[in-house]
Formats: C-alpha cells, sequence, structure tokens
C-alpha cells in the first residue's frame, strides 16, 4: 500500500474524516457511561489509518465503527478489573508473591473472551442494558433514567441477558 502521507491523508479526509459525527452519536448510544468519548474516537482513527498504512482497507467505516466498540469494551472491562491499593498498604513484596500461575492466567483470559462473546451476541438493547448493570454497575432506577424505559423493562433485559449468557456459557463448557 502506499506510504505516501498526503495520498493517505487525503483518503482519510475523504474515507473516514465524514463518519466522526455520526460515531460520536453511535458511541454515545451504544455507550451511555463512556467519558472519554474524544480520545476513543482519536484512538480510532489511528487504528484506522495504521491498517490503511499496511494495506487495503475495503470499508474503512465499518472499519471505524468496529474499532470503536473494541475499544469502548475494552475501557469498560479494564475500569471493572484494575484496583489501586496505596503502595504503603502492600503487605509481603509482590515480587515472590503466589499469583495465578501461567496456565490459571491463560483459562481466565479464555474464559473472559468466551463471555465477552456471550455478551456481543445478546440483541443490542438487552447488551445495553446489562452492560450497564453489570460492568458499569448502575442501578435499575438509573439505567432507566438513562434509557427511556421502565424499570420493569430494565429488570427484565438484565434477566434475559444472564439466561442468555448462562446458556452461551454452558455451550462452551463453562458453569
Amino acid at each position: 500500500m502506499s506510504h505516501d502521507p498526503q495520498e493517505l491523508s487525503r483518503w482519510f479526509a475523504a474515507e473516514v474524516q465524514p463518519h466522526e459525527a455520526a460515531l460520536r452519536a453511535w458511541l454515545r448510544s451504544q455507550f451511555p457511561a463512556l467519558t472519554d468519548v474524544d480520545d476513543l474516537v482519536q484512538e480510532s482513527f489511528a487504528r484506522v489509518l495504521r491498517a490503511r498504512s499496511r494495506g487495503e482497507v475495503r470499508t474503512p467505516r465499518a472499519l471505524l465503527f468496529t474499532t470503536a466498540r473494541h475499544l469502548a469494551i475494552d475501557g469498560a472491562r479494564r475500569r471493572q478489573i484494575v484496583s489501586f491499593e496505596p503502595i504503603t498498604e502492600l503487605g509481603a513484596s509482590p515480587v515472590y508473591d503466589d499469583g495465578p500461575g501461567v496456565a490459571e492466567s491463560a483459562a481466565h483470559r479464555q474464559e473472559l473472551e468466551i463471555l465477552t462473546h456471550a455478551i456481543q451476541s445478546l440483541p443490542d438493547r438487552c447488551r445495553q442494558v446489562l452492560t450497564l448493570r453489570k460492568i458499569y454497575g448502575l442501578s435499575q432506577k438509573e439505567i432507566a433514567a438513562q434509557l427511556g424505559i421502565s424499570e420493569h423493562t430494565v429488570e427484565v433485559q438484565v434477566a434475559n441477558g444472564m439466561r442468555r449468557c448462562t446458556e452461551f456459557l454452558a455451550r462452551h463448557g463453562l458453569p
């Protein structure tokens, strides 16, 4: 693929940049608790540009939206699992800590990937409600107000999402 910066700039201006407003609107609708839309849009642009510099991008809009969706999900996942503890509260040196082994870490990573696929397989509304409830930790009342639906609908969507995820995980051999 061409490495000419001017050609890459023209391609970006014609094929990617026109979708910025639609991408921002879509991110706000699909990930209402997202606080860093600007950063996510910029990172998505940068990744699409890198992909273009490595080869042909047949559907720039689809790549842009898919990249943004993956970044949003990764960000939500990171916010859930990262905990910060002051260094003064640490006990013994973590260097010799008996943490999980490589096999256990790989198994956890694989389970997390299967769970991600389970959540992605849900219908849009169900996925949105379940994500807000289980990943972002919003209450049913907060979700209902944010999405303009009743608390009963939130409760039903969460129950449906949990049931479908449980069935998905069972089909993949997870309890």
